[in-house]
C-alpha cells in the first residue's frame, strides 16, 4: 500500500508534526514499507495459534510471604517534617466550602 502525500500530510498534523519537503516523502516512504509487511503478516494464517499476551513462559520469582516484625514506629517517623499520634500529619489538600 502506497501512502499519498495528503495521508502524511493529515498524519503530521495529526502529530504535531512539522515536516520539511525531504522529510514528507522520507515519511511517505517509510510509512509505505510498514504497512506492506503488516499486510504481509495478515497473510498469515493464524487460525490455529491461540492469542498471547506473553510469549515467554514467566514463571513468579518473588519469596514467600513470611510475616517478620516491621520497624518502629519511632524509627519510620524519625524523619518526618512533621508527626501526630503516630501517624504523618500533612496539610490538608481539599478545602472545605
Amino acid at each position: 500500500m502506497r501512502l499519498s502525500r495528503e495521508i502524511v500530510d493529515h498524519v503530521a498534523m495529526l502529530a504535531r508534526l512539522g515536516l520539511s519537503e525531504e522529510e514528507r516523502e522520507r515519511m511517505r516512504e517509510q510509512l509505505s514499507s510498514i504497512l506492506e509487511h503488516v499486510s504481509r503478516i495478515q497473510e498469515l494464517d493464524t487460525e490455529a495459534i491461540p492469542p498471547t499476551a506473553q510469549v515467554i513462559a514467566l514463571q513468579n520469582i518473588w519469596r514467600e510471604d513470611e510475616v517478620r516484625p516491621s520497624l518502629p514506629i519511632e524509627a519510620v517517623l524519625a524523619n518526618a517534617p512533621e508527626s501526630e499520634d503516630g501517624f504523618f500529619r500533612v496539610h490538608a489538600v481539599l478545602e472545605q466550602s
